[in-house]
């Protein structure tokens, strides 16, 4: 008998749950759960628990959802992990919970879907069309894995446009003038000035800001290196490795700036090689960087518009995608092409180009006419 009356003091007139099953390596294991007020709950919670450990397509969608998570786990990072549990219990579990995953349809995903694009705020905004995209990745994501893992025959979001877009509007950037009118109000708070200063001449994220330590420095030879990240897990500092394997790398830095790094590294009090050298949060840098732009009138942008920034100076430096893919740590090329349109004088220096070989081999064909007298 798996499900039963409880006698167990404490528990008497409560429904019991015992499960004889066999895991994933063939041992036989028995599950145990009291406290069901009555039989009917304790069947369907049996009924569940059994479609769970089978991996029957048939579990509910909430059932398949931990087993997800469960199954990706060991391969990512607890940042993103959390990041897929917020998305997750927010604008997924409560829509598909109590349906099963095998009879999910197209028409379910798509009344999913339109919930979303018409949910506003109390200003009357909506989510915007990149986390939009977000949300659906992450739902993709959960069917391929059934798909692919647990052999369920039909991804009912394969045949639905998706909503969202991959890429947001105009990017924002600041010019270099607008960056030197914005550091020089923010002047008299050394460690945010010289935080900043990182963060736009080598356009590093902020979290490889924040992970940066003394011994990240090799002032001598000019070089910055990058091989750590900080992120928060429910509000608890993780140092982890950077986003990418491309993120390890060598940043050559300008002279001024190693000079203005050691000016900011003698005001630190006995700063040792792995001590990190900006203590403070993300949320600090966002205050700062409302106050900077506040009192220097320069136009509000985020703080990883800053990394944008930088590509912005080196498209205006004439630098080319890769070398600046090499120097944001970019995995490919094809990423830094997002930046494409930071490029706007390439189709004219084409067409000015144009000019000057036309106009040159007119000039020369004019001197050779001057020369044999035919004028």
């Amino acid at each position: 008998m798996s499900v039963f009356k409880d006698n167990w003091n404490g528990y008497q007139g409560k429904w019991r749950v015992q499960v004889r099953y066999v895991d994933w390596q063939g041992n036989k294991k028995v599950f145990d759960k009291r406290g069901f007020n009555s039989k009917r709950e304790a069947k369907e919670f049996e009924m569940e628990f059994i479609a769970k450990k089978s991996k029957d397509i048939n579990m509910s969608f909430g059932s398949f959802i931990d087993i997800y998570l469960d199954d990706i786990k060991p391969h990512i990072k607890p940042t993103t992990l959390e990041t897929k549990k917020t998305i997750i219990e927010t604008h997924i579990r409560p829509y598909f919970q109590n349906l099963s995953l095998s009879e999910i349809t197209n028409r379910e995903i798509l009344c999913w879907q339109n919930e979303l694009l018409l949910k506003r705020d109390k200003n009357d905004r909506g989510y915007s069309t990149t986390y939009l995209r977000t949300i659906q990745n992450q739902l993709n994501a959960i069917f391929n894995h059934a798909c692919n893992y647990y052999e369920l025959p039909k991804d009912p979001c394969r045949k639905i446009k998706k909503m969202g877009r991959a890429k947001a509007g105009e990017m924002q950037f600041w010019t270099l003038d607008e960056y030197r009118q914005f550091s020089n109000v923010i002047k008299d708070k050394p460690e945010s000035f010289y935080a900043f200063e990182v963060l736009y001449w080598t356009g590093i994220r902020c979290g490889e800001l924040l992970a940066l330590t003394r011994g990240d420095f090799d002032l001598e030879n000019r070089k910055l290196y990058i091989n750590k990240n900080l992120q928060y897990v429910k509000s608890k500092e993780i140092i982890q490795t950077p986003k990418t394997m491309k993120s390890n790398r060598v940043i050559e830095l300008p002279d001024f700036l190693c000079r203005e790094m050691e000016d900011y590294f003698s005001m630190l009090y006995k700063v040792k090689p792995e001590n990190r050298i900006f203590n403070f949060t993300k949320s600090y840098l966002h205050h700062e960087m409302e106050r900077g732009t506040n009192n220097s009138g320069v136009k509000k942008i985020r703080i990883h518009d800053l990394r944008h920034s930088s590509v912005a100076l080196m498209v205006e430096m004439n630098y080319t995608p890769a070398q600046i893919a090499e120097r944001l740590g970019h995995e490919s090329i094809a990423v830094t092409e997002t930046y494409s349109h930071l490029y706007p004088s390439a189709q004219r220096r084409i067409a000015d180009g144009m000019d000057r070989i036309l106009e040159e081999r007119i000039a020369t064909e004019k001197g050779e006419r001057v020369n044999g007298l035919d004028l």
